[in-house]
């Protein structure tokens, strides 16, 4: 069932939701600080014994940070929104607030299929469920604005995005010694993207 609001209220929202969980991810950092200093060590040694937590921190705020890109140029077409769209809307949340927790996980214990699985896989569910928003915006007409649709490019990039994360997460969590290598897939989607549209424009 389709509304007449403004879906300004739901994009703020969500922005809200994606800045607390974008700040989680720094706190643990910060308790490293008095823990390091309690043990005798010194300001030097916070980056240098902890570059593991230092890497998922900025892997993650990587992360969070494009799919909020990408979900703030999906919601450029929305003119009204549905009782659906914001079932899938919170889903995507909550795989942003629950994206930190993985991310805890991977800073305190080694790298390994199990690790590596549980992060590929939030990564992978966040990835679905932008993918789904996309989708049901596209061509709609009690989402999508007239004269600001979604284009075709952009649903096929974003489908193309989540299957590469499938694959990244197969790699991850069932190939021994892969781990979080099988991440580096993701940064095909924009070399694969100009492959299409040659495609496209040929057929």
């Amino acid at each position: 069932m389709s509304t007449t609001r403004d879906p300004d209220r739901l994009v703020l929202f969500t922005d809200a939701v994606v800045a607390i969980a974008i700040t989680l991810l720094v706190l643990p950092l910060v308790d490293l600080v008095p823990e390091v200093k309690a043990e005798g060590g010194d300001a030097v040694s916070v980056i240098q014994d902890h570059r593991q937590e230092l890497f998922t921190f900025l892997l993650s705020f990587v992360v969070i940070a494009n799919f909020w890109l990408g979900h703030h140029r999906v919601f450029e077409h929305v003119r009204a929104y549905t009782t659906r769209l914001i079932r899938v809307n919170l889903l995507w949340l909550l795989t942003i607030v629950v994206l930190p927790f993985p991310t805890e996980i991977i800073g305190a214990f080694p790298s390994d299929r199990f690790t590596a699985g549980l992060y590929t896989g939030t990564i992978l569910a966040l990835s679905v469920c932008q993918s789904a928003i996309t989708w049901m915006i596209h061509g709609s007409k009690d989402l999508e604005k007239p004269d600001n649709p979604v284009k075709q490019s952009e649903l096929i990039g974003s489908l193309m995005l989540t299957g590469l994360t499938v694959v990244a997460f197969v790699l991850a969590a069932f190939v021994p010694g892969v781990n979080f290598y099988a991440l580096l897939l993701l940064l095909l989607s924009p070399v694969l993207m100009p492959v299409w549209r040659k495609r496209s424009a040929k057929a």
